[in-house]
C-alpha cells in the first residue's frame, strides 16, 4: 500500500498519528498523596471528611463504617460516623485532574 506524501499513519488501534509521534502516550503522573484515599489508594472523586479529621472517598469510608467505628487512618475509636463533604479538596482534585489529563 503506497504511503505517498501523507505524513499521518494509522497505528493499528484505529488511531491516526503524525509521523514521528511517540508510539505510546506518556504515563499519567501520580496524584499527590493528599488526593489519594487512604482506604482505596485511588484518586478520590467524592472526598468526605470524617470526625477523625481525615478525608476519604465516600463509598469506601461508608463501607468501612458499616462494620466498625474506628478511624481508617489511625485505628482510633470514633464516637460518631459523621461524614462531611470536603468541597475544597474536591475542587482541587478536579483542577489537578484537568491539568494532568486524568479523566
Amino acid at each position: 500500500a503506497g504511503a505517498g506524501a501523507d505524513s499521518a499513519e494509522e497505528d493499528g488501534s484505529g488511531q491516526v498519528r503524525e509521523a514521528g509521534e511517540a508510539q505510546e502516550a506518556s504515563p499519567l503522573p501520580e496524584p499527590p498523596e493528599i488526593f489519594v484515599c487512604p482506604i482505596t489508594q485511588e484518586l478520590m472523586q467524592d472526598p468526605v471528611m470524617a470526625t477523625d479529621g481525615h478525608t476519604y472517598e465516600r463509598h469506601a469510608v461508608e463501607r468501612w463504617f458499616a462494620t466498625r467505628l474506628t478511624s481508617p487512618k489511625t485505628g482510633a475509636a470514633l464516637d460518631l460516623a459523621l461524614l462531611l463533604p470536603n468541597h475544597a479538596m474536591r475542587h482541587q482534585i478536579i483542577e489537578w485532574r484537568e491539568a494532568h489529563g486524568w479523566k
